[in-house]
């Protein structure tokens, strides 16, 4: 299997999380099925809605997302300007306004990678499983 990639730059305005999920789910049409199932497919637009909406929110501004499906995994990569690393926070359970989206990109990852760019900014990196993982809850039970 090769690998595939395709790249959105220059996401800033009001509509950049919707055109970065739009821009998502065509990348997975693109592979076509059963390259990636449906519900893994939706896990992966999750997690480029909430990379591309930090990037925007706590990274300056703007942002570029590149997608890659590599043989066992599909990659989700967003570049902003700022030098400021993501960190995770105590979500706020009362307003229900923040602090979930790092929390969840790790869980639903097999890996997050981030990388400081040479001349400032960085890349935030998720890599999530190309298939549905199996999930248990407890020894030996289905979740």
């Amino acid at each position: 299997m090769t690998t595939m990639s395709g790249e959105r730059t220059a996401l800033r305005s009001q509509s950049a999380v919707a055109e970065a999920r739009r821009a998502a789910r065509a990348f997975l049409e693109a592979l076509g099925q059963p390259a990636i199932g449906r519900e893994q497919a939706d896990t992966v637009v999750l997690v480029v809605s909430e990379l591309v909406t930090n990037a925007l929110r706590h990274g300056g501004g703007a942002c570029a997302l590149r997608l890659t499906a590599h043989p066992g995994a599909i990659e989700v990569a967003v570049e902003d300007p700022s030098p400021r690393l993501p960190r995770m926070r105590t979500p706020d359970l009362v307003d229900g306004t923040g602090g979930f989206g790092w929390h969840m990109v790790n869980d639903l990852a097999h890996h997050v990678v981030v990388t400081p760019r040479a001349g400032g900014g960085k890349t935030v990196r998720a890599f999530l499983p190309r298939s549905t993982p199996t999930r248990t809850c407890g020894p030996g039970k289905p979740g």
